[in-house]
C-alpha cells in the first residue's frame, strides 16, 4: 500500500499541498533575475527533490520559501509562496520557523564554538525552554546516536557528524516542512547512503514533509516520490520519481548514464519545457 501511495503524484491529491511556490521571480541588488517564474507543489507527508546543475536556482528557491532572500539583498517581485494557506513573501523569517518551516543550510551552519547540546537547545528558540525541549533533545540522539556521544565543541565534529547536527537541529524547532540545502555535500558515499536513510525514516515516522535540493539526483529520487529539474530559475521537467529515473535524458545529464556531448536541457531540440507557471 505504501508503494502505491508514493506512485502518486502531487496534481493526484486531493488536498491543497502544504507547500506551493506559484510564479515566483527573484531578483538580487534589484537588477539581477534569478528566478524566472518558477512554479513547484510539496504535498503534504512526502519528499520532493529539487535538482538541477550549480547556478540553476535552487539554493535560492530555498530562500525565498524561508524569507531569507533579505539577507543577501534579494526579494521576490511576482509570484507567491504559499505555505499550508498563507502567502509567505512579506513574512519574517522567524515567523516563517514559528509556522513550521525550517530549513538546513548548504555547509550545515551548526556553531563550531558551541557543544552539541548547545546547537540542538538553539534550534529550539522559538519554542519555550521547558520539559519538551529535554524530551525532543533525546528524541534527536535516538535518530543521532553518535551525537550523544560528542560532549565537546561541534566544530570538531566530522563531515558526517556536522550534517547530522544540522538536521537534529531542524527537528528541534519541530517543523512540518523541513528544506534541505545539499546534504550529501562533502560526505564519503557510505555517509551519503547513511544520511539519506535518515531523512527517509524521519519522514516515515514523523510524517515530516521534506523539499530536498540535492546534486546527487540518484540519491535524492531514491527518497523522493516527486522531483523537479530547474535550469536557469525555471523548472524544465517534473515528473514522478520512478519516471525520472527513467527518463533517457535524466539519465544522461543526472544519473551517469550517457556520454559528455550534451551539457544542458537546453540544448535538446526535441526536448519540451513543461509551462507550470500560472
Amino acid at each position: 500500500m505504501a508503494e502505491a501511495a508514493i506512485a502518486e503524484t502531487p496534481a493526484a491529491e486531493a488536498q491543497a499541498p502544504l507547500l506551493a511556490v506559484n510564479n515566483i521571480e527573484v531578483v538580487y541588488n534589484d537588477v539581477i533575475l534569478v528566478l524566472r517564474g518558477l512554479s513547484l507543489e510539496v504535498p503534504k507527508g512526502r519528499i520532493v527533490a529539487l535538482l538541477g546543475a550549480n547556478g540553476a536556482g535552487k539554493s535560492t528557491t530555498l530562500k525565498a520559501i524561508s524569507g531569507l532572500l533579505k539577507t543577501e539583498d534579494g526579494e521576490i517581485t511576482r509570484g507567491t509562496v504559499v505555505y499550508d494557506g498563507q502567502v509567505l513573501n512579506a513574512m519574517d523569517p522567524g515567523a516563517i520557523v514559528r509556522r513550521g518551516v525550517f530549513q538546513v543550510m548548504e555547509g550545515r551552519r551548526i556553531i563550531q564554538d558551541m557543544t552539541v547540546h548547545e546547537n540542538l537547545r538553539l534550534g529550539a528558540h522559538t519554542r519555550p525552554h521547558d520539559s519538551q525541549v529535554a524530551r525532543d533533545i533525546q528524541m534527536v540522539y535516538g535518530y543521532f546516536p553518535r551525537l550523544k556521544e560528542r560532549t565537546g565543541l561541534a566544530g570538531y565534529l566530522s563531515g558526517g557528524e556536522q550534517q547530522m547536527l544540522a538536521i537534529g537541529r531542524a527537528l528541534m524547532a519541530r517543523p512540518r516542512l523541513i528544506l534541505m540545502d545539499e546534504p550529501s555535500m562533502g560526505l564519503s558515499p557510505l555517509l551519503v547512503r547513511e544520511v539519506f536513510g535518515i531523512i527517509r525514516k524521519l519522514n516515515e515516522d514523523l510524517g515530516i514533509t521534506i523539499l530536498l535540493v540535492e546534486q546527487n539526483a540518484r540519491m535524492a529520487l531514491e527518497v523522493a516520490s516527486y522531483g523537479y529539474i530547474m535550469e536557469s530559475g525555471k523548472v524544465v521537467l517534473d515528473g514522478t520519481a520512478d519516471d525520472l529515473r527513467t527518463n533517457e535524458d535524466v539519465k544522461e545529464f543526472y544519473l551517469g548514464g550517457g556520454g559528455e556531448q550534451r551539457k544542458s536541457f537546453k540544448n535538446i531540440k526535441s526536448f519540451k519545457r513543461r509551462k507550470r507557471w500560472l
